[in-house]
C-alpha cells in the first residue's frame, strides 16, 4: 500500500529541498536534502558522513564523480533515509570528500524508490513510496 507525504514548496525557495533523517552505524543526522532529478547519484557531503560515524579509510567502493565534482574523491556508502512518517529506506550515496556541497537525492537510487511530484500551482512537493 503506498504512503504519501507532502512538503511545502515556496516560490521564494531557489531549490526544492525536503527535511530528512539519515542513519548509519548507530548515529543519525536530521538535515535538508536537495531533490535533483538531473543528478545521477545521491551525494553525501563529507562532514555529514563523519557525523554518521562513517570512516573514510574503511570504504571499499570508489565512485567517480562528474561535472564540477570530477576532481573530488568519493566512496560508496549505504545510509538509511527517513522522510517524515514514511518507512526508512536504505539508499546508496557517493560520499564525497567535500563539505561545501549540498546533500543531493538523485536518480540512483532515490528516484527509483520514491515517486516525486512537484506541484508548483499547489506549492507542494509530494513524495510517495510503494
Amino acid at each position: 500500500m503506498p504512503s504519501t507525504i507532502e512538503f511545502p514548496f515556496s516560490d521564494d525557495e531557489a531549490l526544492p529541498t525536503i527535511p530528512i533523517t539519515l542513519s548509519h552505524a548507530g548515529s543519525s543526522v536530521s538535515t535538508n536534502a536537495l531533490l535533483d532529478t538531473g543528478s545521477t547519484v545521491n551525494l553525501l557531503p563529507y562532514g555529514i558522513g563523519l557525523q554518521l560515524g562513517a570512516i573514510w579509510g574503511e570504504q571499499t567502493v570508489r565512485l567517480p564523480l562528474a561535472g564540477n565534482l570530477a576532481t573530488v574523491e568519493a566512496w560508496g556508502l549505504f545510509v538509511y533515509v527517513q522522510i517524515g512518517h514514511l518507512e526508512p529506506v536504505r539508499l546508496a550515496f557517493a560520499w564525497a570528500q567535500a563539505s561545501q556541497i549540498p546533500l543531493i537525492l538523485g536518480q540512483t537510487n532515490f528516484f527509483r524508490e520514491f515517486d516525486v511530484c512537484f506541484q508548483r500551482s499547489r506549492r507542494t512537493i509530494e513524495i510517495t513510496r510503494f
